[in-house]
Order: C-alpha cells, then sequence, then structure tokens
C-alpha cells in the first residue's frame, strides 16, 4: 500500500512540473497570436476601414483560442452594454487573462493598448500598434529566454520533489 501511495505522490508531482513548464511554452505561442491579431486589427482598421466591432468579429473567427475568444466576447458585449470601447476591452480582458499563460507585463501592455483604441484618428492608431508590437516583441524575447533556461529545469524538479517527499516518508 506504502508504494502505491509513493508512485501516486511522484506522479502528482512530476505532473505539476509539465503542468509548470507547458505554461512556460505556451507563453511566447501566445505572445506571437497577440502580436498576429494586433497586426490583423490594424489592417482591418486602416486598410479595410471595417469599425472597430466588425473587425473584433472577423479576428475571432480568424485566431486560435483563447485570443479567438476574447475577440468573440468582445465583438459581442458591445451590442448589449453601454460602456465605451476602451472599457469595454478592458473589462474583456480581465475577463478572459485566466485563460492564459501570459505574465503580468502583456497585460499592461494590452490594457494600455486597449485605452487607446477608437480614440484617435488612423495614423495614430497605426502608431499606437507599433508601439504595442515593439514591447510585445520584448516581451516575447524574454518569454523565449525563460522557456529555454528553465523548462527542462522545471520538469525534473517536479519529479525530484516528489523523490525527495517520498523518500521522507518511507
Amino acid at each position: 500500500m506504502k508504494w502505491i501511495g509513493a508512485l501516486l505522490l511522484l506522479a502528482a508531482t512530476t505532473w505539476v512540473g509539465f503542468e509548470v513548464a507547458r505554461k512556460f511554452k505556451q507563453r511566447p505561442r501566445q505572445i506571437k497570436q497577440w502580436k498576429h491579431a494586433l497586426q490583423m486589427l490594424e489592417a482591418e482598421m486602416v486598410f479595410g476601414q471595417t469599425p472597430l466591432l466588425e473587425a473584433c468579429k472577423h479576428l475571432s473567427k480568424q485566431m486560435q483560442d483563447p485570443i479567438s475568444w476574447f475577440f468573440r466576447d468582445l465583438a459581442s458585449a458591445k451590442n448589449t452594454s453601454g460602456l465605451d470601447f476602451s472599457q469595454l476591452w478592458e473589462k474583456e480582458l480581465e475577463r478572459h487573462w485566466g485563460y492564459t499563460s501570459l505574465g503580468e507585463n502583456e497585460k499592461e501592455i494590452l490594457k494600455q493598448f486597449g485605452q487607446t483604441l477608437g480614440q484617435q484618428d488612423l495614423l495614430h492608431q497605426k502608431k499606437h500598434v507599433q508601439l504595442a508590437l515593439s514591447h510585445l516583441d520584448r516581451e516575447l524575447e524574454e518569454a523565449l529566454s525563460i522557456y529555454h533556461q528553465y523548462n527542462k529545469t522545471v520538469k525534473g524538479l517536479g519529479f525530484l520533489t516528489g523523490l525527495l517527499i517520498v523518500l521522507l516518508l518511507i
């Protein structure tokens, strides 16, 4: 019976290590997806002259989860609430943030970007998109560095922590 418990404990701590490593792996991918979404939003606004709500609806169909959920709910929530677009952007960002593997820096970048949406002319809007993209580039470099530095370490640490606990309990 002891051995079954020991194996279960070892499996659980190893699983936790792999889950933390998965978050490290997903963060750069999701930053790239947000960059792509902002570039597509810029193209819709500047070249297509598409209204923001319609552009969000288009993005929701073209992006992958969880970013597509954000844009889908953003487009549908505007129809039902009396908030302006920047307040709605922040509200939906807060609501959907738990589904991402992103950090607080990325959240702040996207919040600041959302505050400028729909507030200025297309030229200034394009500049704000470029600014957000440059900030996300910086975060992407950091996320890739962290992933390469800690991915294997976290996986091994999960297993070794479980092994230590098992040895202490036996």
